[in-house]
């Protein structure tokens, strides 16, 4: 074989574990832990590079090994739709075998990397990545509340980075946590909104009623507004060493107002431009709030 052919077979390589770990997805997730992280470390529990670089690899290792497991379980299914026929495993690009050995390589690597951290940080992980691939993914072709059980895992990356920091998990991380927990639903039902039809074809239940109708529209609304309050709880004082700001509060209210905009227009126009329109809004909202909570952190 020569250079040009490695070169290819690598790039190939390559773009199969960039689709089947989801690295988009995962380096999302990644960016979310890294922001737990910034805010949990202090005076009494030091920053340390070797840390953050280890949970960046670890965080990335446990997301990438969800969505092989995940990618496995439902290889049926994605061949079955058009967003996900092209994944590795349905189109044939990559054997079940070799991508069940890449997830269990990458659990294993994952857990043993986030225990080198603390062991509260690997246990997280590894709690993860059990509720998303044997109970969230199942769940999926049963019952709409597939998404309420998707949160709990999907709400663990931000609170990990502060247990990563501090090894303990109490109120702050668990504010974290109620954060992106509540920030799962209106973004998980617009995506179900707009790919309603792309769903079907593979019998998932996405939206809470299995309808595109305004009373999913209306959840979408009332679960936004949750959002909201969470977002602000560390304005309060309640909420241990998390702490706000009130002018950093007032801009996180506002930039829940712009979500919140986008959820009554879904519920108004009741079509899947205005879902993929909350979707966009909802992946930048909580992007920024993680930028707001660090910024805040080191100017307050």
């Amino acid at each position: 074989m020569n250079a040009q052919e490695n070169q290819i077979s690598f790039k190939s390589l390559f773009a199969d574990f960039v689709a089947i770990t989801k690295a988009r997805l995962a380096i999302s997730v990644v960016f979310s832990s890294v922001a737990g992280y910034l805010l949990g470390f202090s005076e009494f529990y030091p920053f340390s590079w070797a840390t953050l670089v280890l949970l960046t690899i670890g965080g990335y290792c446990m997301v990438g090994a969800s969505n092989v497991f995940n990618q496995i379980i439902e290889k049926d299914l994605d061949a079955l739709m058009d967003r996900t026929k092209n994944r590795p495993v349905p189109s044939g690009k990559m054997s079940v075998k070799t991508a069940f050995i890449l997830g269990a390589v990458l659990t294993i690597i994952g857990i043993a990397i986030l225990y080198s951290i603390n062991p509260k940080t690997a246990m997280f992980g590894a709690i993860s990545i059990f509720l998303y691939t044997s109970i969230y993914t199942p769940l999926k072709t049963k019952t709409p509340l597939a998404v309420f059980v998707g949160a709990f895992p999907g709400a663990i990356p931000f609170m990990l980075g502060w247990v990563a920091a501090t090894g303990e998990f109490g109120v702050e991380a668990g504010t974290l946590f109620l954060v992106q927990f509540f920030w799962q639903f209106p973004h998980f039902w617009a995506i179900g909104w707009f790919l309603y039809d792309d769903y079907k074809k593979a019998g998932f239940f996405m939206l809470p009623t299995g309808r595109k109708d305004k009373k999913t529209a209306l959840q979408t609304i009332l679960y936004t507004v949750w959002l909201i309050i969470a977002s602000l709880l560390p304005v309060t004082g309640f909420t241990g060493e998390l702490k706000l700001s009130v002018v950093s509060a007032v801009v996180v209210f506002l930039l829940g107002l712009w979500m919140l905009v986008y959820a009554v227009k879904l519920y108004k126009k009741m079509d899947a431009s205005a879902a993929k329109k909350l979707m966009l809004v909802s992946v930048s909202y909580i992007s920024l709030l993680q930028v707001i909570y660090v910024i805040d952190k080191f100017i307050r």
